[in-house]
């Protein structure tokens, strides 16, 4: 099986999905798309169709809609859509779900809250019952760095939610094509480096936009007053994150979804 990934900045790596394709045996080439800044049209050149079998898009800091400061997007977004149409197996994550989302003609939208930390994710019902995440209990916690969501395009399946974010998962055509808002490929390392690049939303991530968490809210809020749902730094690094839990989860969602199709 040949995967092939697309990274927008250089601190949002494959992480824990470079371990299952290496434990699996599958092939693994990038598209880096940070590196073609310097180019004359920004663009990078995404490999053709036949190439892989299934299509991994990471996520970044800048939004969906960034085409003036980032005018790569719009090539990206036809490119995912293409690879949709051809019937690949397409995995987006965090920014790659929400072009996933826009690529099938959904809309992204800021969410109600932002979101920063290792929070629970549940499965609605729908989600329950899809195949592709049958190895998944009903709640589960993952990491989430995210300020906007994905609306669930038509056709698509809304799979997950949390109490920050209604949207946190969709998938369509049984599984062949999955959008996590949410992490499970974060390891030690990666999220290190995440925190080095982009630590200064931890600092002072309150918004206008932020809604106050009331105290019957969900406990794992890391500050009810000052920053809700924005973890801190410790909180983030935290030696005791489900690593290993999430890390499990993936390499099933990853193996299921090449049994679809």
């Amino acid at each position: 099986m040949r995967l092939h990934y697309v990274q927008h900045v250089p601190f949002e790596g494959i992480a824990a999905i470079a371990d299952w394709a290496r434990e699996r045996g599958h092939e693994v080439t990038g598209t880096e798309v940070y590196r073609f800044a310097a180019t004359p049209d920004h663009s990078p050149a995404y490999p053709d169709l036949a190439a892989f079998d299934l299509l991994v898009v990471m996520g970044g800091p800048m939004s969906v809609y960034d085409d003036a400061e980032h005018p790569w997007l719009p090539a990206e977004r036809t490119f995912i859509r293409e690879a949709i149409a051809e019937g690949k197996r397409v995995l987006g994550i965090c920014l790659g779900a929400q072009l996933i989302a826009v690529a099938l003609g959904a809309q992204v939208v800021r969410a109600p809250r932002k979101e920063i930390g290792w929070y629970p994710v549940e499965l609605t019902s729908a989600g329950r019952q899809a195949p592709v995440f049958a190895g998944f209990p009903d709640r589960f916690e993952a990491f989430h760095w995210h300020g906007d969501m994905f609306e669930i395009p038509e056709g698509a399946v809304w799979v997950a939610s949390s109490a920050a974010c209604p949207h946190q998962a969709l998938a369509l055509d049984g599984g062949r094509v999955v959008g996590l808002q949410f992490h499970l490929e974060e390891t030690a390392e990666s999220l290190a480096l995440l925190v080095e690049n982009a630590g200064h939303e931890l600092a002072g991530a309150v918004t206008a936009w932020s809604t106050p968490v009331s105290p019957e809210e969900d406990g794992l809020v890391a500050d009810r007053t000052t920053r809700p749902w924005v973890a801190t730094r410790e909180q983030v690094l935290s030696p005791a994150a489900p690593y290993a839990a999430c890390r499990e989860l993936l390499f099933d969602l990853l193996d299921r979804m090449l049994l679809t199709g």
